[in-house]
């Protein structure tokens, strides 16, 4: 059947075949959501690019051990984040998180935002951005992970790799944090959601 989109399964299976075609498309699906994972885990815009080829090419080495049937996302992201964290420790680095523009696709209007509207949504985000990199890294990953990457608890779990009930005390403690932060700092006009 030509032309017809291949199911992820399909392509998984054709990639531990050996298919790189295959595997290829895989990393055009994922590769925006692989570089947005490895900027809020390594909180290192710089990077990211590096950071998501290696782990793209760490998931293709490990496509033997994938269990058929799972969730390819979570299990991908979560290569990610490893490859993040463990280029953020050998550097010994820790700058704040550098995401680049996130264009939220909910907001979708026609209209443009007035000039004094997109001050202070610039400002409440940077408010934000400062907030967020302020925190601890587990309670910058598992915020990123939701606000930033829009994961499910369950797919957080995976590519987190913790139980999905400490994901949600974490998201719970690491949220709260960040709203006494916002306080603290004045900016609490925007919301995070809990």
């Amino acid at each position: 059947m030509e032309g017809r989109p291949l199911e992820e399964t399909e392509l998984i299976d054709r990639a531990r075949r050996g298919d790189v075609s295959a595997y290829e498309e895989l990393v055009r699906r994922y590769r925006d959501l692989a570089l947005r994972t490895a900027v809020v885990v390594g909180g290192q815009a710089g990077e990211a690019e590096d950071t998501t080829q290696e782990a793209f090419v760490k998931a293709y080495a490990a496509l033997g051990r994938f269990r058929p049937g799972a969730p390819f996302r979570p299990w991908l992201l979560r290569i990610v984040a490893n490859e993040a964290r463990n280029r953020r420790r050998a550097a010994g680095r820790r700058e704040g998180l550098a995401l680049r523009a996130y264009e939220d696709p909910r907001r979708g209007s026609d209209a443009a935002p007035s000039p004094e509207a997109v001050v202070l949504d610039q400002e409440r985000r940077n408010a934000l951005l400062a907030a967020v990199n302020a925190l601890r890294d587990d309670d910058r990953e598992v915020i990123g992970a939701r606000y930033f990457l829009d994961l499910t608890e369950l797919e957080m779990s995976e590519a987190l790799g913790i139980p999905r009930g400490t994901v949600k005390s974490r998201l719970s403690r690491a949220t709260g944090r960040l709203r006494e932060r916002l306080v603290l700092d004045g900016t609490a006009g925007g919301s995070v959601d809990g």
